[in-house]
């Protein structure tokens, strides 16, 4: 019966490094945000990229830094460069920004250092 309750312990342990706990996730404008950057074609132009912002109507100005930061992660972590020159990004002016179904959507490339 020990091995049994250590084998429990050992799954219950390898899987919290799997798991994102609450106090890593980051928030804007006191607000928590689900973004996902991604590239748009890997493979014909890898440093282009989007970034899809959900829950944009709890707080625009937080959605707009929410993509910023996922933005920068993405080509931080793809390029090694923070640098990025959007064409729709944060700095866009609010009537040009792409907001559909409560999703805001930017777009980037990503500059190599």
């Amino acid at each position: 019966m020990p091995q049994l309750g250590a084998a429990v312990v050992l799954t219950l342990v390898s899987a919290c490094g799997t798991v994102t706990s609450s106090s890593d996730r980051v928030f804007f404008d006191g607000q928590y945000f689900r973004a996902k950057a991604k590239p748009v074609d890997k493979k014909a132009s890898p440093t282009e990229f989007t970034v899809v912002v959900n829950g944009v109507s709890a707080s625009l100005d937080g959605a707009r830094e929410a993509g910023r930061y996922e933005g920068t992660k993405f080509c931080i972590s793809n390029f090694g460069s923070s640098r990025i020159v959007w064409t729709v990004g944060p700095d866009t002016e609010p009537q040009n920004l792409r907001i559909t179904d409560d999703k805001l959507t930017f777009a980037g490339v990503c500059q190599r250092p």
